[in-house]
């Protein structure tokens, strides 16, 4: 059964509110070093969305965004900073579940973790085992 869910969220000002619909697909940490940068965590969580389900419909609009790799870029609200994802240059959107504004979903869960390695050895993330 397809997920006709609708997931919400935003930035820490409001400017940038979006909206996702469907399914909530590889749900996941990150401990690589862009992550750990980009979000100011030492692990990451985030969902993606094929860019055709999500519309940012705030009064900001869209992020700004800033090139981080070859194939992706970091969105970020302009006003408060929020980091609030990824968009890639493939069809996909990858949002941080920080900034759902429900994030007691059994979607959201994390399935595993990568880069791992990459973590401080005193720094533990369980994942959900599929």
């Amino acid at each position: 059964m397809v997920s006709k869910a609708v997931h919400v969220g935003g930035c820490l000002c409001g400017a940038i509110r979006f909206q996702a619909k469907g399914p909530a697909l590889k749900p996941h940490t990150c401990s690589c070093k862009m992550c750990q940068r980009h979000s100011g965590s030492l692990t990451a969580v985030w969902v993606e969305f094929p860019k055709e389900s999500v519309s940012w419909n705030g009064a900001g609009g869209m992020p700004t965004t800033y090139r981080s790799s070859e194939y992706s870029s970091r969105a970020f609200c302009p006003v408060c900073g929020s980091t609030l994802g990824a968009i890639d240059d493939e069809p996909t959107i990858a949002l941080l579940v920080g900034t759902f504004d429900k994030t007691n979903n059994k979607e959201l869960i994390p399935l595993a973790h990568s880069y791992k390695g990459r973590r401080p050895k005193w720094w533990h993330v369980d994942v959900q085992k599929s």
